[in-house]
């Protein structure tokens, strides 16, 4: 089973980037989807973008989309979230997740079954 590891996040003010990284332990082509999360304290975690790894296509979802961005570099078996324009409403931990190619990737994180430890994004006003 692969495993995760984020690392990127920080503190940054609104209107600023990060670039968020998602290192997993074997070949990313194989795993199917990876997918970035985010949770904030007091919210529901949400589905950000998420990627199906055999063919990079991508899926943006909810209010990152047009501003963040998901892609692949095979050779580092490591997945990105580049995040841009940044507001405060995207302080969150952030996670990647894997889960096991359906005929689609899930938008839910109940059906991604590997985790990472997350990484802390805080955007100051």
């Amino acid at each position: 089973q692969v495993q995760l590891v984020e690392s990127g996040g920080g503190s940054v003010q609104a209107g600023g980037s990060l670039r968020l990284s998602c290192a997993a332990s074997g070949n990313i082509y194989s795993v199917g989807c990876i997918g970035w999360f985010r949770q904030a304290p007091g919210k529901e975690r949400e589905a950000v973008a998420i990627i199906y790894t055999a063919s990079a296509a991508t899926y943006h979802l909810g209010s990152g989309k047009g501003r963040f961005t998901i892609s692949q570099d095979n050779s580092k078996n490591t997945v990105y979230l580049q995040m841009n324009s940044l507001k405060p409403e995207d302080t969150a931990m952030y996670y990647c997740a894997a889960a096991t190619w359906q005929g689609y990737c899930p938008h839910s994180g109940a059906l991604y079954n590997t985790w990472g430890q997350g990484t802390q994004v805080t955007v100051a006003s």
